[in-house]
């Protein structure tokens, strides 16, 4: 369990430091919104069972809702990240896949 804990935090911090999402030209890294965890927890069993699709990293975006206006409305992360980040999302992913 530890390695596996280690691994999501390693790879959180790498989501954190290459993805951001998009608000009004803002770059706010997810790091910076404390998204990356989330994301990093949400993804790695892909990683893990080798099942990285770009189609499936973006369902599992579309389901991670992030609270906009404190809590009045709800946005679907995937809506947030620009089409480069999503890019870079799935690379982050790919070399940590490789790593693994």
């Amino acid at each position: 369990m530890a390695n596996t804990t280690q691994a999501i935090e390693s790879l959180a911090a790498e989501i954190g430091e290459n993805v951001y999402i998009d608000i009004a030209k803002w770059h706010l890294y997810l790091r910076d919104a404390h998204l990356h965890t989330v994301v990093a927890q949400q993804l790695y069993s892909m990683l893990e069972d080798g099942d990285l699709d770009a189609d499936k990293v973006e369902r599992v975006l579309q389901g991670i809702p992030v609270k906009l206006g404190g809590g009045k409305r709800e946005v679907p992360l995937a809506d947030l990240i620009p089409m480069q980040c999503q890019v870079q999302l799935m690379d982050v992913l790919e070399e940590f896949q490789r790593k693994m």
